[in-house]
């Protein structure tokens, strides 16, 4: 269980609040607005009406104690920048800032910002290639150019062992699970496919891209 400081509790903060509480972990909130604090209220652990560009505010939270420290703020890249800054200054372990343009990203890592994230881009992204295939069920883009896809089993490979196709020697990818109602992770040469399941698979993205018609 990890203690975790989110700061702004818009849509993108709340959703991160409730995933947080859902993990078991422990979650402070803080926000100006009294109407968002009361909303995510029993989502969390902690919460505090105040400004978060405050020095004397900030102090009185105890940045240091949280093992990660959240920036949430979308309507205010300003606020969010002063934001992160203050967090960095005050010896915050971990930080994690919303960013929406490169030029953002750029700011927020020299201001103290150990990782930043695209809410937008990356559900843009998502989307884009969830929804251009009926192949595709799902995917996670990892670094590299590598990524996990959930694909359908192919018509050519209904009825065959994962050993006949010999996916990993032709094409260096990895059936990490198959899926039928629940997904089954322990898997061996000889699991046998059929069509209408799903299989989650690891490999360069161009190449699953490619193999499956994605």
């Amino acid at each position: 269980m990890k203690s975790v400081l989110v700061i702004g509790a818009g849509r993108y903060g709340s959703y991160i609040c409730k995933k947080l509480y859902e993990m078991g972990h422990q979650i402070m909130v803080v926000d100006q607005d009294e109407e968002r604090i009361n909303k995510i209220l029993p989502f969390v652990t902690g919460a505090q009406i105040g400004d978060s560009t405050n020095r004397v505010f900030m102090e009185s939270l105890g940045i240091p104690d949280y093992d990660l420290c959240i920036v949430a703020i979308g309507d205010n890249f300003l606020s969010s920048l002063e934001t992160t800054f203050l967090l960095d200054e005050l010896g915050a372990p971990k930080i994690v800032s919303r960013a929406t343009t490169s030029s953002q990203e750029k700011f927020l890592l020299r201001n103290g910002a150990d990782e930043v994230v695209f809410p937008e881009r990356q559900m843009g992204n998502w989307t884009a290639i969830r929804f251009i295939s009926d192949n595709i069920s799902n995917y996670i883009e990892l670094t590299d150019g590598y990524s996990i896809y959930e694909v359908y089993v192919p018509a050519a490979w209904d009825n065959k062992r994962i050993g006949e196709i010999d996916i990993r020697r032709k094409y260096k990818i990895n059936i990490l699970g198959v899926k039928n109602g629940t997904m089954n992770m322990d898997i061996s040469n000889d699991t046998l496919l059929h069509r209408g399941q799903t299989m989650l698979v690891l490999g360069k993205t161009q190449v699953i891209q490619k193999l499956f018609g994605l």
